[in-house]
């Protein structure tokens, strides 16, 4: 398989096993509050429906979200408060139908708007990947940064470093002796600002 097989191979799974995660549980309360600040359970699983809509809209030559941060984020609130199962499904219908709309993809060339900038669209299905497992984890139900693939957790590091030295003076800063000591679940949870390292401050990427 090619680099972007695997990863369409890979998010394929990510929602999968997010989904049957999902439908394992109980009916919880939206309103529950998530490990994201301010954010409800509500609020991740509609974003991350709403973000496979932006999957699509990318792969139709569209802006990520027409409406910019601002109806995103309206998107979002509007959708909290609905029901468990309404809001389940939403978060299954829109990942099947990213994952039918990347199988039929045979051109993998130019760009997309993502919501920051523009990015080679062959990143597509590894941004997913990104928000799949990472808001996975900040539902806080019992999937977290050491039950990410192991793939996924290297190919992540490999941005999340090259970010932290692009943002360094000449780009040659190395990451930190105790971040590198620090297993790598745990320390890409510390790049994403989902954890703590003794001795460091915020690695402060995004």
């Amino acid at each position: 398989m090619t680099e972007i097989e695997t990863d369409v191979a890979d998010l394929a799974g990510a929602h999968a096993g997010l989904v049957t995660h999902l439908r394992t549980l109980e009916p919880l309360d939206p309103a529950t509050a998530s490990a994201l600040p301010d954010w409800s359970i509500g609020h991740v699983l509609t974003h991350l429906a709403r973000n496979a809509d932006s999957i699509l809209s990318m792969l139709d030559g569209n802006p990520q979200y027409p409406h910019g941060r601002d109806g995103r984020n309206a998107d979002i609130e509007a959708g909290a408060d609905r029901s468990w199962n309404e809001l389940v499904d939403d978060v299954e219908r829109s990942a099947a139908a990213v994952d039918e709309a990347l199988t039929t993809v045979d051109d993998w060339s130019g760009t997309v708007d993502t919501i920051a900038a523009a990015r080679p669209k062959e990143m597509l299905p590894f941004l997913r990947q990104r928000e799949v497992e990472v808001h996975r984890a900040d539902l806080g139900l019992g999937y977290g940064f050491d039950d990410f693939p192991s793939r996924y957790v290297r190919k992540e590091l490999r941005a999340m470093e090259m970010l932290w030295r692009a943002g360094k003076p000449m780009g040659l800063t190395p990451l930190p002796e105790a971040a590198l000591r620090t297993p790598p679940p745990r320390r890409l949870a510390w790049m994403m600002g989902r954890a703590e390292i003794d001795g460091l401050g915020p690695a402060n990427i995004w």
